[in-house]
């Protein structure tokens, strides 16, 4: 049997998703990763280019590079947590309701590590 692509519901091999609804939030999806998705990988590589930048500023610098580290984590987290845009693979593996899940669940995992990377700080 085929899953639905959207919420992975086992429907027949005709059909693509199990509802109209399935489907809406299916379009919505691409739609939005259609439109923010430039933006998305810009920041992305952003965020996670000043993670490495921030543990070799880190040992010279001290203070800026743990501000670095600490906003390369927060931003990350919190645009993961915005636009939750997983990859194509976890998409076919996981359906894309799940899949958006576990980008939200990693994007708190990234907010928390950045709430303890303040408090370590101060």
């Amino acid at each position: 049997m085929k899953k639905c692509e959207f919420c992975g519901k086992e429907i027949s091999y005709f059909d693509m998703y199990c509802q109209d609804e399935c489907q809406e939030n299916a379009n919505k999806f691409y739609d939005l990763r259609d439109k923010y998705g430039k933006l998305f990988a810009f920041l992305d590589a952003i965020f996670v280019f000043l993670i490495p930048i921030g543990i070799m500023a880190g040992s010279l610098f001290g203070a800026i590079g743990d501000s670095l580290i600490v906003i390369g984590f927060g931003g990350l987290g919190i645009m993961l947590l915005l636009l939750p845009f997983p990859t194509e693979s976890m998409i076919r593996k996981h359906q894309i309701k799940k899949a958006i899940l576990m980008c939200r669940i990693f994007a708190l995992i990234l907010i928390l590590i950045a709430i303890i990377g303040i408090f370590v700080m101060f």
